[in-house]
């Protein structure tokens, strides 16, 4: 039933965590609260983010949403979102134990993205070279992305209190940006080229200017924008990770299946991950 008042943030918060608890998808908040817009669904993502605390998780990054441009026609946005990354969704690659288990998504789908590591807070308004210098290090990464409502049909909103759409980021090798080597990161962030593997054949390409046209600097520079204008979201803070956004399409995946990202032109291992 379509509301006729709106529902407060902790009321959207409650009920989109009791549905992520469950692994119960439920139709998109914006179908029964029209007032749901993008910015008071940041204000729901910032009441999960209390009530995720309160249990004891902590906030340790972002990740970045939708910066692939070519795939907004097809999710109906038109604009980047950004969503919290938390220590209990974050698993560097080498110490997994074994093979990721789809159960604790619901429609997971893979995404290959650019995972940077912060040395210090990058300030708004930003070019390359300073955004360049503001990071320690970058690895390869794989988000995994589910949605809590059918078939992946939503609004922007619905996926801003949805966590973003996050589940888990999984990270590569983390390489440091050297000061000398900063200038070459720059133009080969913006030209590398991936292929996304399943079980061994090439699923998906991508590469670098899929992400807003220029590469994943620009994912980070848009988020620093966004978050200073945003009085209620936590600033960036040195030790944060940030994920910029998927490099092809995002992918069903589902058990039994492995996954390989393989980068040409950046100074960056691949990562794999199996499934069950």
């Amino acid at each position: 039933m379509l509301m006729t008042e709106p529902l407060s943030a902790a009321h959207h918060a409650r009920t989109i965590l009791a549905a992520h608890e469950h692994r119960r998808q439920i139709p998109p908040l914006t179908g029964w609260d029209r007032a749901l817009d993008l910015p008071a669904a940041y204000r729901v993502a910032e009441e999960v983010r209390h009530l995720r605390a309160a249990r004891g998780e902590r906030a340790i990054g972002r990740k970045i949403g939708f910066t692939n441009t070519t795939l907004w026609d097809r999710y109906g946005v038109r604009a980047p979102i950004w969503g919290h990354v938390y220590d209990t969704t974050l698993r560097d690659r080498d110490a997994l134990p074994g093979p990721v288990a789809l159960a604790a998504f619901v429609e997971p789908r893979i995404e290959p993205e650019i995972v940077f590591g912060l040395a210090r807070p990058p300030e708004p308004g930003m070019d390359a070279p300073a955004l360049i210098g503001c990071l320690d290090w970058a690895a390869a990464g794989f988000e995994i992305v589910q949605s809590l409502f059918p078939g992946w049909r939503f609004a922007a909103p619905d996926t801003v209190a949805a966590f973003g759409l996050h589940g888990l980021l999984v990270v590569g090798e983390r390489v440091r940006i050297a000061p000398a080597e900063r200038q070459a990161w720059i133009g080969r962030l913006a030209d590398f080229t991936v292929d996304l593997l399943r079980d061994g054949a090439v699923a998906d390409r991508g590469g670098g200017r899929n992400v807003l046209g220029t590469g994943p600097l620009a994912a980070l520079g848009h988020l620093v924008d966004v978050l200073a204008n945003d009085p209620d979201a936590p600033p960036l803070a040195a030790g944060e990770i940030i994920t910029t956004g998927t490099l092809t399409d995002a992918l069903p995946i589902a058990p039994g299946q492995s996954w390989r990202a393989r980068l040409d032109g950046l100074p960056l291992p691949g990562i794999d991950l199996a499934m069950i």
